[in-house]
């Protein structure tokens, strides 16, 4: 007979299990036609489409030159796709991360943003293979909503400049000072960039109600563009800026205007440009200062990532492999800054967009990549005429979606007031602060609150009447029973009432039924509890005792002694080894 395999402890680290290609594996062994290649490829398209504007438009925010925006969507987008475990997903650059970005850059310049983008693919790889997938589900849903609604105000806020055309002093780091030097800088406004901007906002808010076949970001930014030009030639004092106007590269010597017509190349992301402008070099002390915002980035990389393929689940009716994706954008993150990109992660927006333009499979979105690709290689000189405030009027709708403003007003009127004041802390922290402390301090304030309320329905309470007890208890026992999990914060306040046990008891029976996971805290409470019963010569008798609590008891010593205690599998064991030894 073949021996069975030894059960996992509690306690034990998660294998590592390695499946790239999930998704693109699944699609084809469910059978892949010809039909469901042209959906592919016409959703890649329209995908692709809209991705070229935001990419550009968030790299910018970001803080660095828009084509590395779109190295982001090409490199990455097609990497994630390829190896990821979530069939219609659409990865690159996204809003979330300018928030943690536009620091780094201002600080780092572009070769430290993208040796952060490295690290963080690094950190996301050993989650992927150390299957902690799951793990993210755990974040509580008002951390996330209150971080997530906080980033959206920081990107609107930061569309300010460019949507009106402000001439403001300086880069400032933080919220309240960047809100200073807007304020001070609005008699500078241009009324050719506040027009474009209006015109490209209004077609974009309205364009959805005529039509879905043609994206909203592509007729608002080419009307934009072309309206920009046109009353540039006819109307002299008319100059609304554009990325050619703000953005410029060095090829051969000569320096040009706008975006390279040339696909990303291999370089070095430490011989890229730092804060000064020259090679940023590599270093031990460089690779430390980067190490908590490539954390940020890889945290927040993992929680977009897993969210956008839940919603794209929901959408598309398919089961997506957590670890597998994990792995993929860790994968996508590493290999971009190689080609000047930078941090890529799941984008809830274009996924949406590939799903309903008919995506079947991971093909879309690798389609969608090299729809970039074919961009950037052919209208790179006409990408140059985009305005500025047409780019900062997409991101201000971006900004608005991504919000959820509805939902996040119904979350604080039917929330608990503790989950409230955990949205609202991180949304607070989130604006004035960064989103690093926002989500730290939410994932705390979260926990203290998780512990009060399993304190709150642990109990031991003395029992007189239950399904077992058949007839009365002999004199000197006595029934309790243990409601709900002895963990940290519950298990001192639910084991605190037995400490008033003493008199004629010489037998105690817990009855531990319902306590289906005891942790290190709850079992040094139940310790301290039945070494201060044996010393008053009592002994404790733990009835219905669940496999977690068995493994957990398994290991400690004390638990093993006969003389204080005695673990018993049913209560109806329990009860009558009591009255055997209380007669």
């Amino acid at each position: 007979m073949t021996p069975r395999p030894p059960e996992p402890s509690a306690l034990s680290l998660p294998r590592i299990e390695l499946r790239p290609f999930a998704a693109l594996r699944e699609a084809l062994r469910g059978g892949y036609t010809r039909r469901d290649l042209r959906a592919d490829l016409l959703a890649g398209a329209v995908v692709g489409v809209v991705a070229l504007p935001l990419s550009m438009a968030l790299a910018i925010a970001s803080g660095v030159p828009p084509q590395h925006g779109l190295y982001t969507a090409i490199v990455a987008g097609f990497v994630i796709a390829l190896l990821g475990g979530s069939r219609c997903q659409v990865s690159g650059p996204t809003a979330a991360f300018v928030v943690i970005l536009a620091p780094i850059a201002a600080r780092f310049g572009l070769g430290g943003l993208c040796v952060a983008s490295l690290l963080a693919g690094l950190l996301l790889v050993a989650m992927g293979l150390a299957r902690m997938g799951r793990l993210i589900e755990f974040i509580p849903y008002p951390v996330t909503t209150g971080f997530t609604a906080g980033i959206a105000i920081v990107i609107a806020t930061l569309q300010v400049k460019d949507l009106l055309g402000l001439e403001v002093a300086g880069n400032p780091e933080h919220y309240l000072e960047r809100l200073v030097g807007l304020a001070r800088a609005l008699p500078s406004a241009h009324l050719a960039d506040l027009a474009i901007g209006a015109l490209t906002l209004a077609v974009l808010l309205l364009w959805p109600r005529v039509t879905r076949k043609l994206p909203a970001p592509l007729v608002a930014l080419a009307l934009a563009a072309a309206v920009a030009w046109l009353a540039g030639t006819w109307l002299p004092r008319f100059h609304a800026a554009t990325i050619g106007d703000r953005f410029s590269y060095a090829l051969g010597g000569v320096v040009r205007r706008g975006i390279p017509q040339m696909p990303p190349l291999f370089v070095l992301p430490w011989n890229l440009a730092g804060p000064d402008g020259a090679p940023l070099g590599l270093s031990f002390e460089l690779l430390r200062a980067l190490a908590p915002s490539a954390f940020a980035i890889a945290m927040l990389g993992a929680i977009e990532s897993l969210l956008s393929a839940v919603v794209g689940d929901g959408m598309a009716g398919t089961k997506h492999d957590p670890d597998a994706e994990l792995f993929a954008q860790g994968a996508g993150n590493l290999v971009a800054p190689f080609f000047g990109g930078i941090a890529a992660t799941g984008a809830i927006a274009r996924t949406a967009t590939n799903i309903r333009s008919g995506a079947r499979s991971p093909v879309a979105a690798m389609v969608h990549a090299g729809v970039v690709l074919l961009a950037v290689l052919a209208l790179a000189p006409l990408l140059g005429y985009l305005p500025m405030a047409a780019l900062a009027a997409l991101l201000l709708v971006v900004a608005w979606n991504m919000s959820e403003a509805k939902h996040l007003v119904h979350a604080v009127r039917v929330s608990p007031r503790s989950d409230v004041l955990v949205l609202l802390t991180c949304l607070f922290l989130t604006v004035v602060f960064d989103m690093v402390v926002a989500v730290s301090a939410g994932i705390v304030l979260a926990a203290l609150l998780f512990m009060r309320r399993m304190a709150e329905v642990s109990e031991v309470r003395l029992v007189e009447e239950h399904p077992h007890l058949t007839a009365p208890l002999p004199r000197g026992v006595l029934f309790y029973e243990i409601a709900g999990p002895l963990f940290f914060g519950a298990a001192q306040k639910a084991m605190s009432a037995l400490h008033a046990i003493a008199g004629e008891t010489r037998v105690v029976v817990l009855d531990i039924q319902s306590v289906t996971a005891i942790d290190a805290t709850g079992l040094v409470n139940l310790e301290s509890t039945v070494v201060r019963l044996h010393r008053s010569g009592i002994l404790v008798i733990l009835a219905g005792v669940r496999p977690q609590p068995a493994r957990v008891l398994a290991g400690a010593p004390w638990a093993r002694d006969p003389g204080r205690l005695m673990i018993c599998t049913s209560v109806t064991e329990a009860l009558e080894r009591a009255r055997a030894l209380a007669a």
